[in-house]
């Protein structure tokens, strides 16, 4: 049987996921959105509207926002 690795802190994951992200050229940025804003997500088909709630949903749809625009 293998030994498991060593165990790692919390923030010692959170740095080393930070690192990762800067390697690949990603910022971690929080945001407000106004409930406008979301509005138009839904309006564009970006979000479904029983989805409006949730965050991971919300941030998918402005990932393919930015895609379409800035691209």
């Amino acid at each position: 049987m293998s030994e498991p690795g060593p165990c790692r802190s919390a923030a010692a994951k959170r740095m080393r996921r930070h690192r990762e992200r800067r390697r690949e050229g990603l910022r971690c940025v929080t945001i407000e959105l106004r409930e406008t804003e979301i509005d138009v997500l839904v309006q564009k088909g970006l979000l479904r509207s029983d989805a409006r709630n949730d965050a991971r949903a919300v941030r998918e749809a402005l990932y393919q926002y930015f895609d379409s625009t800035l691209n």
